[in-house]
């Protein structure tokens, strides 16, 4: 038995939500208009977690990018919404924690906690060689992220994920003074993505 299931499609759509049995926790979408379907999905808790930490990644950095706020003043800001999707995600995942993916949550509240440290700690202090990086840092610690939780999950797709994050550090200067808003866009639209579509984990795409 290989690590990952290679026949595993990516990334595929989730089924039929009308074909859904009923599973406590999973939000349930169908729009219908007549025979017209406008939108029909359903989102398990771990695709919520994927929200709550795609909606904060978006906001954070598209105000870093457009709101002219002080930076003392946006530490406070991304302090509080790490430390509220954080406490999201464990407890929309508690399940996780009381199994073998236990150190997959662990390791991201690390990571998230160490990143809130360092960005507030080098706007406090004045670090400006860490403010200045503040991008790279963060899609750095995200993909190190994605990195742990495409282990344990065994998805090449998560790994997939990761390489995104981890590439993109190399590929930000490119973006000029638009750094922080294209870091929301790669960090928020891929979580997002994710909560959209199922992915190969354990070989769940297409029920192999």
């Amino acid at each position: 038995m290989t690590f990952f299931n290679p026949s595993a499609p990516l990334l595929c759509r989730k089924q039929n939500v009308l074909e859904l049995p009923d599973v406590p926790g999973v939000w349930r979408f169908h729009w219908q208009i007549g025979n017209v379907t406008l939108f029909s999905s359903f989102y398990t808790q771990l695709d919520q977690a994927c929200i709550v930490w795609g909606v904060i990644s978006a906001v954070i950095f598209v105000t870093a990018q457009f709101v002219p706020v002080s930076w003392m003043t946006q530490a406070v800001w991304w302090s509080a919404l790490s430390v509220i999707g954080t406490v999201g995600m464990v407890a929309l995942t508690p399940s996780w924690l009381k199994q073998e993916l236990g150190w997959v949550v662990y390791s991201w509240i690390i990571l998230m906690l160490l990143g809130v440290v360092i960005t507030d700690l080098s706007i406090f202090l004045g670090w400006g060689e860490v403010l200045s990086n503040l991008c790279p840092l963060w899609l750095g610690l995200i993909g190190v992220g994605y990195l742990c939780t495409g282990v344990g999950m065994r998805s090449r797709t998560l790994i997939l994920t990761a390489l995104v994050h981890l590439l993109s550090i190399w590929v930000l200067p490119y973006f000029g003074s638009w750094q922080f808003l294209a870091t929301g866009v790669i960090t928020g639209g891929t979580v997002l993505l994710l909560a959209e579509f199922q992915w190969d984990s354990f070989g769940s795409c297409g029920n192999k």
